[in-house]
């Protein structure tokens, strides 16, 4: 089925500012609640909020198959357990609709004030339920960087790193959208010299520069999905933060791994950006060696250049961009992740998030995470106000950016934010 959607040559009748992450080529997928209090499924082009529900419900998605209330729903969970086929039919008719030749919609004031909200009409939320979070450890500088930080330098990759995508299940019950606000996590701590843990507040919170990708019904439990078919089980991206804090997971993290070091908070942007909307970004990712293993073996551009971006802001101040980064530096794309979840039979389920794990780049200033940028704080940065960080403070706004930009296109995920509050007593 051709990708319509993705013509860079269309233009649509709604506005779309400048440098925009949204224009009628991304049409992204999201839940958000009205200014009547109704939640809704919908979509964004420029700074337009354009509500699914209401635009199915006045036939605009005739000839399609689609039940009833796929829209009236307050997550996508359902709609993206339709499949590809029906993901790519809607995506296809949102552009034709809002194409700047067609008057269908354009001209009907009164469906137009039914359909289309400004963003301070509106409240975004989690896009989808998130019934299982796995988290990956893909990017083979920032495994490096870790490895050389917390044991040998000479042997900073464990022996199997580079034969499958390491990762580990999270808790996705602290999943939350961008502008939520997160809490300083309380918990233990390495002991001092009389031998007693430490308890209290984290020292050494951080944030982690991240992207994640959402799934569909992949595969019946006890059956595996096929590399060459992976990413037709991938709905769509978002930015990703998994907050940390490096105090308690180095405590806690031997022998089973992270768990309340990471569980506390993690953020994502709020919009979906559809795997097919990526689709002209797709890039060569590291050479892997050794050769993987002949069912994680993947042929062509198997990853995606993606600009990510990570900035500190101190209350009532002003950002300072803190590090730059790419997608395309991870080293296990997600096609090689999903499959290998699936190798030993795990079933996969609509809504499921997959993260890649802190994407670090090969400079100093592509470091996706405080303890690499600083080094374990012995090398502090300085904002924009003259005050230095080791790592998050109190009152401190992490903001990420996501984007791909190409012959003056431009496809973005929009805010994946997170104001840092003090721990509670």
């Amino acid at each position: 089925m051709p990708l319509t959607a993705n013509d860079p040559s269309r233009v649509s009748w709604i506005d779309v500012p400048q440098n925009s992450d949204f224009p009628i080529q991304n049409i992204p997928f999201g839940v958000f609640l009205t200014r009547d209090d109704i939640i809704t499924i919908g979509t964004r082009i420029g700074d337009n909020a354009i509500d699914l529900g209401a635009l199915h419900q006045l036939g605009y998605f005739k000839g399609i198959d689609l039940t009833e209330d796929i829209f009236l729903q307050d997550s996508l969970n359902d709609f993206i357990a339709d499949g590809r086929k029906t993901w790519r039919l809607v995506r296809n008719r949102i552009s034709d609709i809002f194409l700047k030749s067609n008057q269908e919609l354009q001209t009907n004031r009164a469906h137009c004030d039914k359909i289309l909200f400004s963003l301070d009409q509106i409240e975004m939320q989690l896009p989808v339920d998130v019934g299982d979070y796995t988290d990956f450890y893909a990017s083979k500088e920032h495994a490096t960087n870790v490895g050389s930080l917390f044991r040998d330098p000479e042997n900073a990759l464990l022996p199997n790193w580079l034969h499958i995508p390491i990762g580990y299940h999270g808790r996705s019950s602290s999943i939350i959208p961008s502008g939520t606000p997160v809490r300083r996590p309380y918990g233990q701590t390495r002991p001092g010299e009389d031998g007693v843990p430490g308890f209290g507040p984290s020292k050494l919170l951080d944030f982690e520069l991240e992207m994640a990708f959402i799934t569909t019904d992949a595969n019946d439990l006890g059956k595996r999905v096929p590399i060459k078919e992976a990413e037709d089980y991938i709905f769509g991206l978002v930015q990703f933060n998994d907050w940390s804090a490096r105090d308690i997971q180095a405590w806690e993290y031997v022998p089973l791994g992270p768990f309340l070091g990471k569980s506390f908070a993690s953020t994502i942007s709020p919009w979906i950006v559809t795997l097919d909307a990526l689709e002209p970004f797709r890039t060569q990712g590291p050479k892997q060696e050794p050769v993987p293993l002949p069912y994680l073996h993947q042929s062509g551009p198997m990853n995606f250049d993606i600009n990510l971006e990570a900035s500190i802001a101190p209350k009532d101040g002003s950002a300072t961009l803190v590090c730059k980064s790419n997608f395309k530096y991870m080293y296990w794309s997600m096609a090689q992740q999903l499959t290998h979840h699936t190798v030993n039979g795990c079933n996969l389920r609509s809504g499921d998030m997959m993260g890649s794990g802190t994407i670090s780049g090969p400079t100093k200033d592509s470091y996706g995470s405080m303890l690499e940028l600083t080094w374990k704080g012995q090398n502090p940065l300085t904002l924009n106000d003259g005050s230095q960080r080791k790592f998050i403070n109190d009152g401190d706004t992490v903001k990420m950016t996501a984007y791909c930009q190409k012959d003056g296109l431009r496809i973005g995920f929009g805010t994946c934010d997170g104001e840092v509050l003090p721990a509670l007593e």
